[in-house]
């Protein structure tokens, strides 16, 4: 009755005409009343929030729908047509987000039996097809380290690719390793081969480069055991690397990263809806509700959130709990983050061509639609790109993509637009900025609306791609190649700017229409400047990433000395060193470096590389197996190692926000100009096009 009742309030006032004057007051009533709402940090608030901003989207449609579409075709009903279609699109995604994120679930880790002998028994699978071994050994280590009973945790090495270094050093480390004829299905694939050749009670997956600590289990088991009909908890994807975004635009740590937003609030908001979805890696899944689904879904390249799909419609239930426990590396270049969201895509579309959740039995309407806002997320390419070019339609050929006055869809659009965004603040501004997601859409939309379309059409095209990790860069660089789209797109809109100025000069344009459409292009140009400005990559000297870590240290010199102090940071070759004392060392010189961690020490041997009044850095010379095994346990395997990554970013203020976007997106494409004119630059250009031709 009260959701009927609703629906009526919002019809009554979507649909109630008014003169402009009168819709003008209303929208700053509606502003003013939001303003003060806002102020309480509450449930109710939140609820308000959202209410206004579907009412005023509602209301907007419906003037689009009742006063701005032409009753004669003509061109500019065309491209008016082609627009509105790109909001329809943008306004269902933004009500399914709220859909999504509304009521977010702080899910907590359940208590395990206090009996150990009742816990159950655990497999974990860490496949591999061609990552380098330095990456993989860090994962099976922490691994083989994870506090469960020795007896009842299996760790596995699943080698796709068929080495012999990786059977050589699985045996060494004291773990499984399975091996298959061929690499049929990917991962998925990889997997099930595994599945069918271990028997644990559950099976816990971590990509090879995502790092588990050593409380993993412990967190994530005691759901699974307490509900017989959980398949599922998933924990998130934690970064101890930054994104291209953070690295090259240098925004960590006070903006979010691009994947905060699905893992501090999507994935938390679907569990309330009982439909969290599995995302590959750091979960852990029960092999009966597998063996009930056929095991890995390989019918798409995202065989992770199909088989949740498939796990939902049997009626099994799954979990999320918003604790790192596990850290991996991002994607080093802005190449390989394209290259990886363009499987996302791919195999989100092809979810919704093969399995599309809005058909078929076994979901419940929540969960209906909070799998397509996952799947049609990736399908934002085709209508970014029409935001992207609309404003060239008025300023340079004077079509109207807006059967309107300039006054009168403002009148109606800024309320949709404002509200809007004052509700993504309150419910994502902790974890995604203000118009950050145009920037992640505007260096994607080219290679996601290609795969996106070409699935739907021909769902069986396509294959599973591995995305690489653990490189270096050796210099700074611009990918010209992968910035392509959007230095278009930038140039279009520069065109078009000067165009409208030109046809104000002669007259030939109206001035409220031309300054509407400028605005917008002028939007456009600072979302592009700064996906352009993404494509400038910057050096990363190192493969292997320091973290910062505090833990008690010894220095053991030569002689024989020792000198107390503590890491700052650590990684797998070296460390920095705080130390209670000056130290009489030079560089080069050989010491000895003790962590203390689990309330073991081990003393590493270590060769000087700098030194400073009262801090050095080492760089760690061959370790042997246990060795390297305590340095990881130090890096890793603490509960508490990657709580509180959220801290440091800065609230979100919209108006901040789009500032701190121009201003990184004017400079790094003032960067990216002066790597392109650069003579060594032309040069490497000129040897890589000769030796393409030959």
């Amino acid at each position: 009755m009260r959701v009927a009742v609703a629906l009526l309030c919002l019809a009554v006032y979507a649909a109630t005409p008014l003169d402009l004057r009168t819709q003008l007051a209303v929208a700053a009533a509606t502003f003013a009343i939001a303003f003060l709402v806002g102020r309480r940090k509450t449930e109710l608030q939140r609820l308000g929030l959202v209410a206004f901003s579907v009412a005023a989207t509602t209301r907007y449609l419906w003037w689009r729908f009742s006063t701005t579409i032409a009753d004669q075709w003509s061109v500019d009903a065309l491209l008016a047509a082609i627009l509105l279609a790109a909001e329809l699109y943008s306004c269902a995604m933004l009500v399914l987000a709220y859909v999504q994120s509304i009521a977010p679930l702080s899910r907590k880790p359940a208590p395990l039996p206090a009996d150990v002998s009742a816990w159950p028994s655990v497999d974990v699978f860490i496949p591999t097809y061609d990552e380098p071994l330095d990456v993989v050994r860090v994962t099976v280590l922490a691994a083989r380290a994870i506090d469960w009973p020795l007896d009842k945790l299996r760790v596995h090495l699943l080698d796709d690719g068929g080495r012999e270094s990786f059977r050589a050093f699985a045996a060494e480390a004291g773990v499984g390793y399975l091996v298959r004829r061929d690499n049929r299905h990917a991962k998925a694939g990889n997997l099930n081969h595994a599945l069918a050749r271990t028997d644990g009670e559950f099976v816990a997956v971590f990509d090879c480069d995502h790092v588990p600590a050593r409380s993993f289990l412990q967190v994530t088991m005691g759901w699974l055991v307490r509900d017989p009909r959980l398949a599922l908890v998933q924990t998130p994807h934690h970064f101890y690397s930054p994104d291209p975004y953070s690295r090259n635009l240098r925004t960590s740590p006070s903006v979010p990263a691009e994947s905060e937003l699905f893992y501090g609030v999507i994935q938390p908001g679907l569990d309330m809806w009982n439909a969290s979805f599995f995302c590959g890696s750091c979960a852990v899944l029960r092999r009966s509700a597998l063996a009930e689904v056929g095991g890995i879904a390989t019918d798409t390249v995202t065989e992770d959130a199909h088989t949740a799909l498939r796990l939902h419609r049997r009626g099994w239930r799954t979990a999320y709990l918003r604790i790192p426990q596990a850290a991996g590396l991002e994607t080093e270049t802005l190449a390989a983050h394209v290259g990886q969201r363009i499987r996302w895509a791919r195999g989100m579309a092809q979810i919704f061509r093969r399995d599309n959740p809005l058909l078929g039995r076994g979901l419940t309407l929540a969960q209906r639609l909070c799998y397509s806002g996952a799947i049609l997320h990736f399908f934002s390419g085709i209508p970014r790109l029409i935001f992207l070019v609309a404003p060239v339609a008025y300023l340079v050929f004077g079509r109207h993509v807006f059967n309107a006055l300039p006054l009168t869809a403002l009148a109606y659009g800024l309320p949709h637009l404002v509200h809007s965004t004052a509700c993504n603040v309150r419910l994502h501004g902790r974890f995604r900025h203000s118009f950050w997601s145009e920037v992640y859409e505007a260096s994607l939309a080219w290679y996601t609306a290609i795969p996106t379309t070409i699935a739907l059409l021909a769902p069986g095209r396509g294959r599973f791609n591995v995305t690489a990790k653990g490189g270096r860069i050796a210099a700074s660089r611009f990918d010209a190649r992968i910035a392509a789209p959007a230095i278009v797109l930038a140039l279009v809109n520069l065109a078009a700017i000067a165009s409208g100025a030109w046809r104000l000069r002669l007259g030939a344009a109206d001035a409220d229409s031309l300054a509407i459409n400028v605005a917008w292009a002028l939007h456009n140009l600072v979302v592009l400047f700064a996906a352009i400005a993404v494509a400038c990559e910057r050096p990363q000297l190192r493969a292997v990433h320091r973290t910062p870590v505090r833990l008690a240290a010894m220095l053991r010199l030569a002689d024989g000395k020792t000198i107390r102090g503590y890491t700052v940071d650590l990684g797998r070759e070296g460390a920095s060193v705080a130390l209670a004392v000056k130290a009489q060392v030079v560089r080069r010189e050989r010491v000895w470096l003790s962590i203390f961690a689990f309330g073991e020490e081990r003393a590493l041997p270590a060769i000087i590389v700098a030194r400073a009044d009262k801090s050095l850095r080492v760089h760690f010379g061959d370790l042997a197996l246990d060795e390297e095994a305590h340095l990881v346990r130090a890096i890793f395997s603490r509960a508490d190692a990657w709580l509180g990554w959220d801290a440091q970013h800065h609230p979100d203020r919209p108006m901040r926000t789009l500032a701190t976007i121009a201003r990184v997106g004017f400079s790094g494409t003032c960067r990216a100009l002066s790597l392109l004119l650069r003579p060594e630059t032309r040069r490497l250009r000129l040897a890589t096009q000769l030796r393409s031709e030959a």
